[in-house]
């Protein structure tokens, strides 16, 4: 059964956060994610899911200064300190309101460091990440970004992704497969999806190029929401994208989609 998420940090920014989760519900979701959901505090949220019958399935650690074109936390030498401290924090809402997957964004590699030194610094910290979230029942996922969004990031593609799953060796760790990502650096999504659908623990999708809504560009969203609601996933897929006009116009995909599939 479809396990459908609307993200509030990319859609409904017409508004503050805090009053995202009632346009969500008013779209008929009940699954939301929030990239950096630490403006707003645990009570806070917590009100909003209670109020408007949402659950939260997705947060991300912490990553410093990396959504302000800086590094990150999790894969730069010297920052350990501060990324282990971004993860308590993670854990303390994750457990709090009883989300189920915590993200690590590996980060960027500095411009005066090697590229192994960094992969050696990531994989340490999902190590511990995976120790930590497991501890609280949570599922660790790592994320793959394309590099013309973010040039130097340390997991871009598949291949990658699945080096890094070998050098982590933890059963919890899975991938978060992001289907715009992945268009960008030219893998054919649906095929990647079967072939490392055992690896992924989280969907996220907006099409290709422009990271806008489905069936805006050039993704064949039919075919791919038609296998995972097929298959044996039974994970999230949630809607991360920037909204062609204004967030409320750019749900035509859902009914088209997911009107005719049980939705949980």
């Amino acid at each position: 059964m479809i396990k459908l998420a609307v993200n509030l940090s990319m859609i409904f920014t017409e508004v503050p956060l805090i009053e995202r989760f009632a346009l969500a519900q008013a779209q008929g979701f009940k699954h939301v994610e929030i990239q950096f959901p630490y403006e707003l505090s645990i009570e806070q949220i917590q009100s909003q899911l209670t109020m408007h019958d949402l659950t939260l399935c997705l947060i991300n650690v912490p990553a410093g200064d990396l959504m302000q074109g800086g590094n990150g936390l999790a894969g730069v030498p010297g920052m350990e300190l501060e990324f282990h401290r971004g993860l308590e924090q993670a854990i303390q809402y994750a457990t709090a309101l009883n989300v189920p997957s915590v993200n690590i964004l590996a980060g960027k590699q500095p411009l005066d460091s090697d590229l192994l030194p960094c992969l050696n610094t990531l994989s340490s910290n999902l190590k511990l990440a995976c120790h930590m979230l497991s501890d609280h029942h949570l599922q660790p996922v790592f994320e793959m970004i394309n590099s013309t969004d973010m040039p130097r990031f340390l997991v871009q593609n598949i291949a990658q992704a699945q080096e890094m799953l070998e050098a982590v060796q933890h059963p919890a760790l899975k991938m978060q497969y992001d289907c715009y990502h992945m268009a960008m650096m030219g893998e054919d999504v649906l095929e990647a999806l079967k072939e490392n659908i055992h690896d992924i623990g989280h969907i996220q999708f907006a099409d290709c190029p422009g990271r806008h809504e489905p069936d805006s560009a050039q993704i064949h969203f039919a075919e791919i929401f038609q296998w995972l609601n097929q298959s044996a996933y039974s994970g999230y897929i949630a809607a991360e994208y920037r909204p062609q006009a204004h967030s409320s116009h750019s749900f035509a995909w859902k009914d088209k989609y997911f009107a005719k599939h049980p939705q949980s």
